[in-house]
């Protein structure tokens, strides 16, 4: 069974940036000429996450205020004490979101609902420059 495999860069603020790379993801997949099978999307690095959401400035506010409540950043984490860089939080929210996403291909298309695209979240505390791992497994 063909694998295909591709990466892209993603420059982020971080802060819990959020961006819409269903359109890069897309690419990638027009590329591997693979019709039906398995799309894995991952993001190395243990302060970022991938999901999917409504990309809509109303969702994408209450997400990340969500994101806030659930994992303030104003409070005490063990790791900032280790290494004094005041990002434990960030690890802690990506921990939480995962790092990938898996997304069937039927067709050549992306499986996503209507209102569904596929996004990376930085929760670090400073810019980065992002690379998102793209692999394709199907024929």
């Amino acid at each position: 069974m063909p694998v295909y495999s591709s990466t892209f860069q993603i420059n982020t603020n971080g802060a819990s940036d959020i961006r819409d790379i269903t359109s890069n993801v897309e690419r990638v997949l027009r590329d591997s000429s693979i019709a039906d099978g398995l799309l894995t999307v991952f993001v190395p690095g243990s302060t970022a996450g991938i999901t999917t959401i409504e990309y809509e400035p109303g969702v994408v506010s209450d997400f990340r205020n969500a994101i806030e409540r659930l994992i303030p950043h104003t409070l005490h984490y063990e790791h900032d004490s280790r290494w004094g860089d005041g990002n434990g939080y960030s690890h802690v929210r990506a921990a939480l979101l995962g790092p990938s996403l898996t997304v069937p291909v039927i067709e050549g298309d992306l499986q996503l609902g209507t209102w569904q695209q596929i996004i990376l979240v930085d929760f670090d505390n400073r810019a980065r420059n992002r690379e998102i791992v793209v692999q394709i497994v199907g024929e």
